[in-house]
């Protein structure tokens, strides 16, 4: 049996999610666009409760084109809000539609998201040595400078433990533990 993270669990969506996506490095606008409102979503509700969810949040958001979810209407926040296949917190809602706004004005100064958002690692993934998940950190201060840029950039559900959150997923900071078979991997 191979040795993963130990938050995976046994569950299988967890444990699809952590062999195939958690911390490989994202450089498609299209895929940071669908973290960044996922991990919005998520604050406050477990990570498994989105991916459980996911395949509902792709639909609802128009395969998560930020040029669509930009353009939703008040009928569309109110279609939203009504689906029971996604989390129907308005202001979550509301902050997908700003945050698309934003993710197209980043790209437009930019050239691309990924140009920006890299920029706060380096360009290269931030490798983490833990031995074990109590190690890992909510916040860094690379979260923290995200965070901040973000929000002056209109962003909204974007604090730095979800700054965070979307960095590991995405793969700018490996926090896979060092007795993780992804861990060399990633």
């Amino acid at each position: 049996m191979k040795a993963r993270c130990q938050w995976a669990g046994p569950d299988p969506i967890y444990i699809k999610y952590h062999d195939t996506e958690w911390g490989v490095p994202v450089h498609d606008d299209g895929r940071l666009f669908e973290f960044l409102i996922l991990e919005g979503a998520q604050a406050g509700l477990s990570w498994l409760t989105i991916l459980k969810k996911r395949p509902n949040y792709t639909k609802a958001f128009d395969n998560f084109d930020p040029h669509k979810v930009a353009g939703y209407n008040t009928r569309k926040v109110k279609q939203l809000i009504s689906n029971a296949g996604i989390i129907r917190n308005r202001l979550k809602i509301e902050a997908a539609l700003q945050n698309a706004r934003s993710f197209l004005a980043v790209q437009q100064e930019f050239g691309s998201f990924d140009k920006y958002i890299w920029q706060f690692v380096g360009g290269k993934t931030l490798k983490n040595n833990w031995n074990t998940v109590a190690e890992i950190p909510a916040q860094t201060a690379t979260s923290v400078a995200m965070s901040s840029d973000l929000k002056k950039r209109s962003f909204k559900f974007v604090g730095p433990t979800i700054c965070y959150a979307f960095m590991q997923a995405t793969g700018l900071v490996n926090d896979h533990t060092v007795d993780c078979f992804r861990y060399n991997e990633v």
